[in-house]
């Protein structure tokens, strides 16, 4: 059955056998996300979040003094500290895939550019 453009016996298991790496390299890159804790601040550094690689929230720092100048200046940076700490996230998940997948470009649901 060669004829039909079928991969021989030796392909497929070949290809079975990286799709199975690839499979157990994912989960241990999930565990690895999943323990890192990256950390997101203002401008200023006077508000920082701290969210996995997974972009789960971990933790949140606002000193004192950002609380005093009120409500709009504390919003201002809690939100530059969260786009800060997801944009970081972001980038490392997606070098970890990138290095995971050995550059074989693979268009992740919210992973574009």
């Amino acid at each position: 059955m060669a004829g039909f453009g079928l991969p021989n016996f030796g392909q497929l298991t070949e290809a079975f056998r990286k799709a199975q790496q690839i499979q157990q390299n994912a989960q241990k890159l999930q565990e690895e996300l999943d323990a890192m804790e990256i950390e997101g601040s203002s401008p200023d550094g006077r508000a920082s979040i701290w969210l996995s690689g997974n972009q789960q929230p971990l933790r949140v720092r606002i000193e004192p003094s950002l609380l005093a100048e009120g409500q709009d200046a504390s919003e201002t940076a809690i939100l530059a500290a969260l786009q800060s700490a997801y944009e970081h996230s972001t980038t490392t998940m997606k070098e970890q895939m990138e290095e995971l997948t050995g550059g074989l470009n693979l268009n992740l649901p919210g992973m574009s550019e």
